[in-house]
């Protein structure tokens, strides 16, 4: 049953990471993601503020070498990454790292709020055929679920997991507000890229906010062009597709609930004709 927003105006700025991460090189990674986060929050000083990463941006796709780079747990970038949001006082939907646990290893996003706490954790459950990923991880067990900073209903998903609409259907009619997605997606399909997020926003009436790499490892370009796309389907803010760059601008989380109101594709569905 869907979940109906509430009219309350709701505002959040954030600040998206469109990052080139250095394969196989954590501890360079996260001294450049302190570093961007401290200059950020010298110029940013309007709170609640989240900040956005790109996907295994520890690590990059260093594929062959996770089981050496991966985390234990995530244990050490969670701690660095508690650290900052409690130093600053924002909000991180952290993209996602490479994790060992149960026996595998994982691309697991995280989620830490202004107070230091993992609120949420994620593991991607699509893995890429194209790029062998599943030589090399886990997928994920357990379906994405809504997570709330400062009572907004949010959901991530981690790059292949735009091409399942499924995924973002069902967090839409739990009550999903905005949509973060976290990626290394390739310039090959740039066009993919571009298409599928505002799908995503216009079918499900929700904002979708993207955080993509740019560069390029082992003969793979990124596509960059990280967005901010509004229930509309509308780009409020467009990364470029090869500069390293931060995009900034204040979400009104309200607007989800009006469009819903002024097209109401959610109470026009017919469930019972979609088995």
């Amino acid at each position: 049953m869907l979940q109906l927003f509430t009219k309350e105006l709701k505002t959040m700025h954030v600040a998206v990471f469109q990052m080139e991460v250095l394969a196989g090189k954590p501890d360079q990674n996260r001294e450049r993601v302190k570093t961007w986060v401290e200059q950020l929050c010298r110029e940013q000083l309007e709170r609640p503020l989240t900040i956005v990463l790109p996907e295994l941006w520890t690590t990059g796709y260093q594929l062959e070498d996770l089981g050496e780079l991966a985390e234990e747990e995530g244990v050490e970038t969670i701690a660095f990454l508690q650290q900052l949001a409690r130093a600053h006082r924002i909000h991180m939907v952290a993209g996602s790292i490479a994790t060992k646990k149960d026996g595998g290893i994982y691309n697991t996003a995280l989620v830490i709020d202004a107070q230091g706490k993992l609120v949420y954790t994620y593991d991607k459950v699509h893995l890429v055929p194209m790029l062998n990923e599943p030589a090399y991880m886990q997928g994920g067990s357990v379906p994405p679920a809504l997570f709330e900073l400062d009572g907004v209903k949010m959901a991530v998903l981690i790059c292949y997991d735009l091409r399942f609409p499924e995924l973002a259907r069902r967090l839409a009619l739990e009550g999903a507000e905005v949509l973060f997605i976290v990626a290394e997606w390739p310039l090959a399909r740039a066009m993919h890229w571009k298409a599928l997020q505002q799908a995503r926003a216009i079918e499900n009436q929700f904002y979708l906010l993207s955080c993509n790499s740019v560069g390029s490892h082992n003969g793979t370009d990124y596509a960059g062009t990280s967005m901010v796309i509004d229930p509309w389907g509308e780009i409020i803010v467009e990364g470029s597709s090869t500069e390293e760059e931060w995009l900034q601008c204040k979400v009104d989380f309200s607007k989800a609930a009006e469009v819903r109101e002024r097209v109401p594709v959610f109470s026009s569905r017919r469930p019972d004709l979609y088995r």
